[in-house]
């Protein structure tokens, strides 16, 4: 509808990321306005309205400044009290400083909870992790399947390498907790305990849930209870959490580019901030003052443990591949559709691997 509304001649001022899309693609269709004068003219500073300079650099290409963030969700961990309680395990830290919360702590962890019997009803697991779109998840680990020149070109890499035995280490090391160690449940017991597109955390089948903190949302009506803590560290020192920050974007050809950086200024603004996250059920806000008022949205969660696990997320975090690598949407397709025989144990990754790095060259160079 967005690029209807362009070809149309009647954009909108204002938009921001939609599904798989995200900036790189607008970026490289030439869609979006340069803020840079404006946010020259207009003296804006991030500081002013409590935004991390870090975030701010997330949607700036060679020094030119295309978004302003609004949101931010992390990865985190969400575990379930009542499984630990039962383990007899200790509830894992929130303190990302932590350097004894290991991924293979983790795991260890994850084998005391988990139990698998012939009644579907009796079994859970330790953990499930998903982490990010699963064309990023090697960066947990240290291996890099994009070139270093993404991040600084708008999102298009000049080399990929999805076959490189580091990359298929990585991956590896997390279908092993599904194959190997089974600590982790089949895409197809998930399924089958919380429908096609549920979340078997929620129904109080897996111990720890690695995932976007957007899971949070409904933490207040969970029947049994939660806790929150620090993604484990994987051997990457510079990352540990992936970073969701929604960006407002103003279009290219707005009739009104001053108005509407008016209007994103003004929803920046603490108050708005904090209002937002009443009106929307708990959207986390890049202003960190406003932070504080969610950090206190989630019953019977500890404020301050949320406070450490956003801020070790932030320090230790990355943006998400699909806010930043152009004709993303059809590269995460690719990936579902040649990584399933993998999840569900039919093939192995040294035999998709190379038809993945082929076919991800070709989405590239569309």
């Amino acid at each position: 509808k967005l690029q209807t509304l362009i070809a149309g001649g009647n954009p909108p001022d204002v938009t921001s990321h939609y599904g798989y899309g995200g900036f790189a693609e607008y970026y490289n269709k030439d869609m979006l306005l340069d803020l840079t004068d404006l946010i020259q003219e207009d003296g804006f500073k991030a500081e002013d309205y409590h935004i991390p300079e870090n975030l701010m650099k997330i949607y700036t290409v060679n020094g030119h400044t295309y978004g302003i963030p609004v949101n931010m969700y992390v990865t985190l961990m969400l575990y379930n009290k009542d499984m630990f309680n039962a383990a007899g395990v200790s509830y894992p830290p929130s303190d990302y400083e932590d350097k004894s919360w290991t991924f293979d702590r983790m795991v260890e962890d994850a084998k005391k909870m988990t139990l698998v019997s012939d009644d579907i009803a009796k079994t859970q697991y330790g953990v499930d992790f998903t982490w990010a779109e699963r064309d990023m998840r090697p960066l947990y680990f240290g291996a890099e399947p994009y070139s270093e020149d993404t991040w600084t070109n708008g999102g298009v890499p000049s080399e990929t390498h999805f076959d490189s035995p580091e990359v298929i280490a990585a991956y590896q090391k997390l279908f092993d907790l599904v194959f190997k160690e089974k600590v982790s449940p089949t895409s197809e017991w998930s399924k089958s305990v919380a429908g096609q597109n549920g979340d078997p955390f929620v129904a109080g089948k897996i111990g720890m849930s690695i995932g976007g903190s957007w899971n949070l949302a409904g933490a207040n009506d969970f029947p049994f209870k939660i806790g929150v803590a620090a993604v484990p560290w994987g051997g990457n020192d510079k990352v540990r959490s992936t970073l969701f920050v929604d960006p407002l974007l103003i279009l290219k050809d707005s009739k009104h580019p001053k108005e509407a950086f008016e209007w994103i200024k003004y929803l920046m603004t603490t108050e708005v901030q904090e209002k937002s996250i009443e009106l929307s059920g708990g959207n986390p806000p890049v202003n960190t003052e406003a932070a504080e008022v969610y950090y206190k949205h989630f019953d019977g969660i500890d404020p301050e443990d949320v406070k450490k696990v956003y801020e070790g997320a932030v320090k230790y975090g990355y943006e998400s591949y699909n806010h930043l690598i152009t004709n993303y949407s059809q590269i995460n397709d690719m990936f579902i559709n040649e990584l399933q025989p993998v999840e569900t144990g039919h093939k192995t990754l040294e035999e998709v691997m190379p038809v993945i790095q082929k076919k991800v060259t070709e989405i590239i160079k569309r």
